[in-house]
C-alpha cells in the first residue's frame, strides 16, 4: 500500500506544472533595449544604446532570495547614431573594445524596500573592471502568452554609474567643465520569454 501511495505521488510530481512564476527566461534581443546618456560639453546630453545583448533571468516565485539575472552585452555594438563618434567610444579611450569585447552584469541579490521599490545590486564588468552596483528596477511584469504561444515578461530599470570607476577617465577639460561628462545613466527594457 505504501509503495502504491509513494508511485502515485511521484506521478504527481512529474506531472503537476511547476509553481506560478517559477521559471528560466531568456532574453529577446529584438524586444529589448539597454540604451545611456552622458553629458556632452555641460550644455546637452548624448545618448545611445547596445545593438547586441543576451541574457536569462530566473525568477522564482515571490522568493527574492533565488533569483538571478546575468546579461550581456557586446561593447563593440555600440551606436550613438554617429559612425566617427561611435569609433571613437570603441576605441582605448572609452570602452577598449578590441581588448575588452563584453559588458556584464551579474546579479548577486535583490533587495525589496519599505516603499515597495526594488533594487538588484550586483557585479557590472566593464572596460575589464569589475564593480558593484544598484540597478533600480520597476518589477517584472505578469506572465502573457503572445500570439506565438510563448510564455513572456517584461522589465523596466534604470542604473547611473561613474564611468571613472572602471578605469575610463579620457575627457578634454574646457572653461566651461568636462567635454564628456563621468556620470552615466542607463535605461535599460527587457522582455523575457520563457525557456
Amino acid at each position: 500500500m505504501k509503495r502504491c501511495i509513494m508511485t502515485l505521488f511521484i506521478g504527481l510530481a512529474l506531472v503537476m506544472p511547476p509553481p506560478a512564476g517559477a521559471a528560466d527566461y531568456q532574453l529577446d534581443a529584438d524586444h529589448s533595449s539597454i540604451s545611456f546618456k552622458v553629458s556632452h560639453l555641460a550644455v546637452s546630453s548624448v545618448t545611445g544604446r547596445f545593438n547586441k545583448i543576451k541574457g536569462t533571468a530566473n525568477i522564482q516565485g515571490d522568493d527574492l532570495a533565488t533569483r538571478k539575472i546575468q546579461v550581456t552585452i557586446d561593447a563593440a555594438s555600440v551606436d550613438t547614431g554617429h559612425q566617427k563618434r561611435d569609433e571613437h567610444i570603441r576605441s582605448a579611450d572609452f570602452l577598449d573594445a578590441a581588448k575588452y569585447p563584453t559588458i556584464t552584469f551579474v546579479s548577486k541579490k535583490f533587495v525589496k524596500e519599505d516603499s515597495g521599490k526594488m533594487k538588484i545590486i550586483g557585479d557590472l564588468t566593464l572596460h575589464g573592471v569589475t564593480r558593484e552596483i544598484t540597478v533600480d528596477l520597476k518589477g517584472f511584469t505578469s506572465e502573457i502568452k503572445d500570439p506565438g504561444g510563448n510564455l513572456r515578461r517584461g522589465t523596466t530599470a534604470t542604473a547611473t554609474i561613474d564611468r571613472r570607476d572602471f578605469g575610463i577617465t579620457w575627457s578634454k577639460v574646457m572653461d566651461y567643465g568636462l567635454a564628456v561628462g563621468n556620470e552615466v545613466s542607463a535605461y535599460i527594457e527587457i522582455e523575457w520569454v520563457r525557456k
